[in-house]
């Protein structure tokens, strides 16, 4: 699990602070001061964080383009994942996974964007965005981004 040692924190502590404990979700006050937090969150490889993940609670990230699931863009993204040691695991969304089972990103075709979900502390996630979106808008073929 060393690629997950995080050498630069910010990311990681940004979004530790955006988590409470139970006894801090009836705060208003420290709910407004987290929420404004989120206006100026950090960005990875230039794109903007969006938000946190519903379930998981990984930073969100926008790409500049929307994607559609097909075949070629599955096999495009599997590439990347095993040229960052990783495979694809397949739920309601592709999930890039270590071999000891850690979840490192989720990419999310929304209707008119595409989220990428990234853990804050793996140590290549702006070598690894990067490549997630090149490999997606590679495979575009007519479509527009």
């Amino acid at each position: 699990m060393s690629e997950v040692m995080e050498k630069d924190k910010s990311l990681g502590l940004f979004v530790a602070g955006l988590k409470v404990g139970r006894d801090k979700v009836k705060d208003r006050e420290a709910f407004v001061a987290r929420s404004q937090a989120k206006y100026s969150a950090p960005t990875v490889g230039g794109f903007q964080m969006l938000g946190l993940g519903g379930s998981c609670g990984k930073p969100a990230f926008l790409l500049p383009f929307a994607t559609r699931w097909t075949l070629e863009k599955v096999l495009a993204l599997e590439i990347v994942a095993e040229n960052f040691g990783m495979r694809l695991e397949y739920g309601a969304y592709p999930h890039l996974k270590l071999p000891d089972e850690t979840e490192i990103a989720a990419v999310h075709d929304w209707l008119h964007e595409t989220h990428v979900y990234l853990r804050p502390s793996y140590n290549r996630k702006e070598e690894l965005i990067w490549a997630i979106a090149d490999a997606l808008r590679s495979t575009e073929a007519g479509t527009p981004t």
